[in-house]
């Protein structure tokens, strides 16, 4: 062998029997220290353990200062074991009067005494979860029982429900039910004890956020847990120590505008016959998500429900978690590309003749037919396929693809929700079939359709990240839900982002208005009245799991924003498989409409007539 690499063994051999000294002197430090010296003392005091003691969990508020999520105290009712030295309780009146009082079954408090006594234990929790009212009653009906004469049960005195003991802790409480539930998630309280034993054989594991924000900022929430020697019998804890509550958060959201969306999300599905929907309001200046209302919902504080509602766990948020074919609202990616590289003009004209050739594949348009001469403001308005497929070959592979990476499409926004999907951009040169399932190699074919959104997947939130470029003068901002963290009685603010700038502010105006000119042309179900708005539609057909694609299923699909001098909203929607009509135009524009409509009240933004007016005074 080579004597270097014997020396190099030796040093390593050296080196990692250092590491393991120091490792060991440490651990005999800290068990030595005087704050282990003092714990251990306690713990010999009488019966207790070592235990940790959580903090309360901060709340999270709105961007007005509602509550979404917050802490209720509830009481957990126990009593003492009998024992040699101690009168048997009677436990069968007791769990009968308990019952009357707190609607639990008496049956089950019976259960939970015997098992606490065939283990030896010196105290039987027999309820949890008790409101305040409730044990006003049962100190009701104490009272009561003691102003009775004692009875004789066998020669001692009968053990009722005045040996009753009761003490509070917190749990997770979500008093706009539903409302959020999708980007909020939940706390699940019930497997978690305020002190959960860390050195005994019943070693608890304390309960963590479960998706939305109760999942992405739970370190936060939770705050940091100390260690204290804590008695086994919860007779003899006088008082937990106090630690330091977790931080509460403020969210970009307003809850009177996510409670608006929902509801017109809700009509949206009944009216459509959609299976479900999106609605993402975002303002487009700060990448603040304003809104972001999703089917199904579930009551938060039912979270055990949860397996029915979603038996697959990525559509808890599917503007976040779930990737489909956009359709033609993705031509606002593709024409603002176009423009900015001068490809083309808003005059640039094309003749549609109803067909394109292009990689061996025939492009149609949307309606099969063909539109004869058309600028490119009028390949909007009529979103025509044809038109934006050879827009597309103008750009060339190359720069279509950079233009669209740069919207951000292929790669996560980073939304500072959990599960964020994505999936891969197919492009030129490249194979991930070895690492993403069922990943088709890119052809030529894909140039064309990928300028209508129909052969690639995105999820709602990236379109909004992309399209807020178009809207605030070619900067694009990154999405986010924290408005600001509150900890220890500072508030620490979230800082909005541009995250690229990937068209010009020139580009960003021009088709803002050529879009604007788009649904004023048409007469659009999605213009509301007093307010100028720029928007698309979309409508993509959905692939089948043998190959091609359905006749009559589509996803149906709005981007809009305004007002078009001074954006100040963003609203995406997504119908998945309408019934009604398989058209974005005719079942997704008109919830573009009635949301903007609520917005607009909402957020106080006057009509243009009269904010144009007021901005125009000195």
């Amino acid at each position: 062998m080579n004597l270097t690499h014997v020396y190099r063994y030796y040093v390593l051999g050296a080196l990692l029997g250092l590491a393991s000294i120091a490792i060991i002197f440490k651990m005999v430090n800290i068990q030595n220290s005087p704050y282990a010296q003092q714990l251990l003392t306690k713990s010999h005091q009488y019966d207790a353990s070592i235990e940790m003691v959580y903090p309360e969990r901060g709340n999270i508020y709105d961007r007005r200062g509602n509550l979404l999520a917050g802490n209720t105290q509830v009481y957990e009712v126990g009593i003492e074991v009998g024992d040699a030295n101690t009168p048997e309780p009677d436990i069968g009146p007791i769990a009968a009067q308990l019952s009357a009082i707190t609607g639990t079954d008496s049956g089950k408090m019976i259960t939970n005494y015997l098992e606490s006594k065939n283990h030896k234990l010196q105290y039987a929790v027999l309820v949890d979860f008790i409101t305040g009212d409730q044990i006003k009653a049962l100190q009701t009906a104490i009272d009561a029982e003691a102003k009775k004469p004692a009875t004789k049960s066998h020669g001692a005195a009968t053990v009722g429900i005045e040996a009753l003991h009761w003490q509070s802790h917190l749990i997770r409480t979500y008093p706009e039910s539903d409302v959020g539930f999708n980007y909020i998630g939940y706390y699940p309280f019930l497997s978690n004890n305020q002190l959960v034993k860390i050195d005994g054989q019943d070693v608890e594991v304390p309960a963590v956020g479960t998706y939305g924000i109760e999942e992405k900022y739970n370190d936060l929430l939770a705050g940091t847990p100390k260690l204290e020697a804590i008695p086994n019998n919860p007779l003899l804890v006088n008082d937990v120590p106090e630690v330091p509550p977790g931080a509460s958060l403020i969210l970009t959201v307003d809850i009177r505008l996510q409670s608006a969306m929902e509801k017109i999300l809700d009509k949206a599905l009944k009216d459509s016959g959609a299976i479900s929907g999106s609605i993402v309001v975002e303002d487009p200046k700060t990448g603040e998500i304003l809104a972001m209302a999703n089917t199904p919902r579930l009551n938060l504080n039912q979270y055990w429900d949860i397996g029915n509602k979603f038996p697959n766990p990525i559509y808890f948020n599917r503007s976040v978690s779930v990737t489909y074919e956009p359709g033609s609202v993705f031509k606002v990616f593709t024409m603002a590309a176009a423009l900015d590289a001068g490809a083309v003009k808003p005059g640039t004209i094309f003749n549609d003749t109803g067909i394109f050739e292009w990689g061996g594949g025939f492009i149609h348009n949307w309606d099969g037919g063909a539109w004869g001469k058309q600028t490119m403001t009028g390949c909007l308005e009529h979103s025509l396929n044809v038109c934006l497929a050879w827009v597309a070959t103008q750009l060339g592979a190359t720069r279509f693809y950079n233009y669209i990476q740069a919207f951000g499409i292929g790669h996560p926004t980073g939304i500072d929700l959990g599960s964020e999907a994505n999936y891969p951009l197919r492009l030129p040169g490249e194979d991930l079939s070895d690492r993403v399932q069922n990943f088709v190699k890119w052809s030529d074919i894909d140039l064309a359709t990928n300028a209508f959104g129909q052969g690639l997947a995105v999820t709602p939130i990236q379109m909004v990240m992309g399209v807020s470029a178009v809207a605030n003068d070619g900067k694009m901002m990154a999405p986010h839900i924290l408005k600001a963290m509150v900890n220890n009685g500072r508030q620490y603010p979230t800082v909005p982002q541009v995250v690229g700038m990937p068209i010009s502010a020139e580009t960003a105006h021009t088709e803002t208005e050529m879009l604007a000119i788009s649904l004023e042309k048409e007469s659009s179900i999605a213009e509301v009245e007093g307010y100028r708005v720029a928007g698309k539609t979309g409508t993509a057909e959905i692939a089948t799991p043998y190959g091609g694609y359905s006749d009559s299923l589509t996803n149906a699909s709005f981007v809009g924003w305004g007002p078009v001098d001074d954006p100040q909203f963003l609203v995406y929607v997504w119908l998945e498989k309408p019934t009604a009509s398989k058209w974005g135009s005719v079942v997704a524009a008109p919830v573009f409409a009635e949301a903007v409509k609520s917005i607009v009240v909402l957020m106080d933004i006057p009509p243009d007539s009269v904010r144009l007016q007021l901005k125009a005074k000195p």
